[in-house]
């Protein structure tokens, strides 16, 4: 039987590509051989029940342990119901030890117990009776909070005292965070138990942590291009379909290997976009795969979108689309926490994980930004005669729209200071449906949001051709310098990335600046500037009926943001210029 990638659930390796446990998390052996308490967490969907439930499997059957791997999720319900969380959990462990351990490996029949004991006198009662030292990894730990949080971390502390003989001789305690970091402003924040000494701080815990046991914690990681390529090449080594070199490497650029995504692009190629054996998979499927998951919002995108609006994921998203520094500084656990979501990458500085999930941000946040507009323009409203698309036009049409309904679409927005960014993203996003693509480069520091808009059209002759329009876009705050200077020396250094060349210029003011009103008025002269760079950064655009040479649009949309009484006004300005592409992927 031939098997497939998996997207839905944990992957049994008889039905499912996937990559060796052991590989993943190598040291776990080592640490259950000496008697480890320890921490694996990752963000959702990483593999992490897979990775740990082969290993309680690979343990067992080294004929050394009894090891299983259970779930807190059944006590999620009982957050406040100590005894009643308590016991689901244990109904779900003898559930999975029928069904991954022999008869004489089983537990016996749960003891009864008092509220706070139920746990720890089930696995008292199993360990003393099994013939083998017990191993158990127990899995969604995030599904427990307030009292009952508390309770099983204490009850699996006080037990470690006792093992092997009398406790399990090692536990894993797995979830979204490391419980070394656990305290009040965390994922894992411990409510205060009555009683309990802590300076009348409610959010306050009165004591070390529950679990402060743990020899080690361990990350389960995204896949390495290395793993990308192995787990593509057993659907190769079954099917004689090749991934070739470049999609490989494309999967991981796109991914940086988180195991879903990695996944999910090659099932949608496959199965989704029918690219049946023996058809090579090329750079060019993966890209398309890519866009389609970004379009149809499958559940584990839809997952992260959901904590968008959480305070804590805004006050790091936000500066990242605005390019500017936070108004206060992020507390660095949230900024962890957000990378424990698996929204942000693991190292600095602060960005998104991968290019998908950088897209999946924005456009969740543009989304039903226009719901309500009556104004807005259908798709495919600039498309010139000649296939390409009038950017000068609707540049100067966005001024005005955003004139007229900027205050209100800003007020509407949670993300109030990214909000003249969401809404001239959710204006071209519509603009360019069912036909060109819109790509984004943000991160804090930046200064600015940079934008590619690609429009594929047909050129003279019939040839197939691609229209690059680079737009800079910043947030300039009344009282301000002119940023237009630094504006064309920032979007010169974006087409220089993208792979456009510097075409000559004698020109020193050739951008228009738009004021409330729609007309056109000559702008200021600009700074200079260096010498190797033309004043206007003007290039030649290819495909664009021969070699044309345009000057970039440079535009202020006014608009006011009613965050505050009394906080200045902020305006974003866009500058545009048609790229002609180097000998680069984009």
């Amino acid at each position: 039987m031939t098997r497939w990638f998996n997207t839905a659930g944990p992957c049994d390796p008889a039905l499912h590509y996937m990559i060796p446990a052991s590989a993943r998390l190598p040291d776990v052996p080592g640490l259950v051989a000496r008697h480890g308490y320890f921490v694996v967490h990752a963000p959702r969907q990483t593999g992490k029940t897979t990775t740990l439930r082969t290993l309680a499997q690979e343990l067992t059957a080294t004929g050394r342990y009894a090891a299983v791997l259970t779930s807190c999720e059944p006590g999620r319900p009982w957050a406040e119901d100590v005894a009643a969380a308590e016991r689901a959990i244990l109904r779900t462990l003898g559930d999975k030890t029928a069904d991954a351990l022999p008869a004489e490996l089983r537990p016996p029949a749960w003891p009864e117990a008092p509220a706070g004991a139920v746990l720890s006198s089930g696995l008292t009662a199993w360990s003393r009776v099994c013939p083998r030292p017990v191993v158990l990894f127990l899995d969604e730990i995030d599904a427990l909070e307030g009292r009952t949080l508390i309770s099983v971390l204490s009850q699996l502390r006080s037990g470690a005292t006792e093992r092997p003989a009398n406790f399990p001789m090692s536990v894993a305690i797995c979830g979204l965070r490391d419980l070394r970091d656990c305290h009040p402003r965390n994922r894992f924040a411990i409510p205060r138990v009555p009683g309990t000494a802590s300076g009348g701080n409610a959010n306050r815990l009165g004591g070390p942590s529950p679990f402060n046991i743990i020899v080690k914690s361990l990350r389960l990681g995204n896949f390495t291009p290395h793993e990308i390529g192995e787990l593509y090449g057993q659907h190769t080594a079954d099917t004689g379909q090749p991934f070739t070199d470049r999609a490989v490497e494309r999967a991981f650029e796109l991914t940086d290997g988180q195991p879903w995504l990695v996944n999910a692009l090659a099932n949608e190629i496959i199965v989704e976009m029918a690219v049946t054996p023996p058809t090579p998979i090329t750079a060019a499927h993966v890209e398309k795969a890519a866009e389609r998951l970004i379009q149809a919002r499958a559940t584990h995108l839809d997952s992260l979108v959901d904590k968008l609006n959480d305070p804590r994921v805004r006050a790091i998203i936000e500066p990242l689309i605005t390019g500017t520094p936070p108004t206060q500084r992020p507390k660095n656990d949230d900024i962890q926490y957000v990378r424990d979501l698996g929204l942000l990458a693991q190292d600095a500085p602060v960005r998104p994980a991968n290019p998908i999930y950088n897209e999946v941000i924005v456009r969740a946040l543009t989304d039903g930004v226009l719901e309500y507009a009556t104004d807005v323009p259908q798709p495919r409203a600039y498309v010139l005669p000649d296939g390409r698309m009038d950017f000068t036009r609707l540049l100067t049409e966005f001024a005005a729209f955003w004139t007229a309904n900027g205050d209100i679409l800003v007020s509407q927005q949670i993300y109030h200071e990214a909000a003249p960014h969401l809404v001239l993203q959710a204006y071209l996003q519509r603009v360019v449906n069912g036909g060109g693509t819109v790509l984004r480069e943000y991160g804090v520091g930046r200064g600015r949001l940079d934008l590619l808009v690609t429009w594929p059209y047909r050129g003279p002759e019939g040839a197939g051709a691609v229209q690059r329009q680079a737009l800079e876009l910043k947030v300039r705050a009344e009282g301000d310098a002119d940023p237009l200077g630094s504006a064309l020396v920032q979007l010169d250094g974006y087409l220089d990335r993208l792979g456009s060349t510097p075409a000559p210029c004698s020109c020193s003011t050739a951008g228009r600046r738009l004021p409330p009103s729609t007309s056109a008025r000559p702008s200021p002269p600009r700074p200079a500037q260096p010498a190797a760079r033309s004043p206007c950064s003007r290039v030649s655009a290819e495909g664009l009926q021969g070699q044309r040479r345009a000057s970039p649009t440079v535009i202020a949309f006014p608009g006011a943001c009613p965050l505050q009484p009394g906080r200045r006004r902020k305006l974003p300005l866009t500058s545009s210029s048609p790229g002609r592409p180097r000998n680069r992927s984009i």
